[in-house]
């Protein structure tokens, strides 16, 4: 581990900012992040070519400062058996007549090209590249490698920690169950490993020889400075940024990360097919009477495209994916990410000062 990533990206302090893709993300967010003294992700795994090439030239009209992009490693196709589209339009009629939708159509493909997104990447060449949902082949680091993107790839176990660490990556972030959002599992398939991120980081620590970037439910300072203490070099916290005066996170979703009774977040496959962790909402509750009206990844994302549009169009969160990690209680009254980011320095100072 001879690489220190608070020096490599010349930072302020061990803070990445976590991928919000799907809304909350965008360039002014990443770039106040990155202009403040910690490393900006965007995420842009829903982002067409175009859009993330545009994105990019954002951040960088924005700060001067290394920033990274984060994309989905491609799913297998999906096929949807005529029997499990109509069962999964049944369940979600009621929902829809609510909403004021049609009858939903679904066509593939169901996913951006992953190939394509990668393109931009390389022509563009951002300081890091980060991955989540599996391991990509070795040609595909070492192209990275040659172009001088840093590549980090996400785990939830020890296993899929060493599998990225012999693919060639730079650094890994190791995601607890605490996470919000996407659950970086391998399979898609497996039931969640459920490793908490001060377990996972006490495991990987032994065994990994790159980088170890800490995320699931990082709130403050005092917890970048207990995961830099278990064996993190970084601590990667999202819910903390989602209600900043840059994100562009949905008023209903904002309204329901403010409110003042405590939230209750829990894992689901209800909105995307995927194990993700959200703050619960009638849908996500409702749903988890019926798994078997969920659609695989990513087909399932799409088929609830239109309901969480619509939801937030009508100011409502009942039918929104309101991602969250365990943390969110501890959510902070919206200000600037700069400034957010200048209190977690110095609380992450205050607790490493001996």
């Amino acid at each position: 581990m001879n690489v220190n990533l608070v020096q490599k990206f010349n930072l302020q302090g061990p803070l990445f900012l976590a991928p919000l893709g799907g809304g909350p993300g965008n360039p002014k967010l990443v770039a106040a992040v990155c202009n403040a003294g910690g490393l900006g992700i965007l995420g842009a795994a829903y982002l067409t070519p175009a859009q993330i090439e545009k994105e990019i030239l954002d951040i960088r009209d924005l700060t001067a400062k290394p920033f990274g992009v984060n994309l989905f490693v491609p799913a297998k196709p999906v096929e949807i058996a005529p029997n499990q589209l109509v069962n999964a339009i049944q369940v979600t009629a009621g929902y829809r007549n609510e909403l004021n939708l049609q009858k939903p159509n679904l066509n593939p493909p169901f996913a951006e090209n992953f190939e394509k997104q990668l393109e931009v990447i390389l022509k563009a060449k951002p300081a890091v590249f980060s991955f989540v949902f599996g391991l990509l082949s070795k040609n595909v680091i070492q192209d990275l490698k040659k172009n001088n993107i840093f590549t980090i790839g996400t785990a939830t176990t020890l296993d899929e920690a060493l599998l990225l660490q012999d693919s060639g990556v730079d650094a890994i972030t190791v995601q607890g169950v605490e996470a919000g959002g996407h659950r970086g599992i391998f399979d898609d398939k497996v039931e969640d490993p459920q490793k908490n991120v001060r377990t996972l980081l006490s495991e990987c620590r032994k065994r990994i020889r790159v980088p170890l970037i800490a995320a699931g439910g990082l709130m403050s300072g005092r917890d970048m400075a207990e995961v830099v203490r278990l064996g993190a070099q970084a601590a990667q916290l999202g819910t903390a940024f989602l209600i900043c005066d840059e994100a562009t996170t949905s008023k209903p979703y904002r309204d329901k990360l403010l409110q003042q009774k405590p939230k209750v977040t829990a894992l689901t496959r209800a909105f995307s097919g995927r194990i993700a962790r959200g703050i619960e909402n009638r849908f996500l509750l409702e749903m988890a009477k019926n798994p078997n009206a969920i659609l695989p990844f990513p087909a399932q994302n799409v088929f609830t495209r239109d309901m969480r549009r619509a939801s937030q169009e009508q100011g409502k969160s009942d039918f929104l994916s309101l991602w969250a990690g365990t943390g969110v209680n501890q959510i902070r009254g919206a200000m600037p990410a700069a400034e957010l980011t200048k209190i977690l320095f110095q609380e992450f100072k205050e607790q490493t000062k001996n």
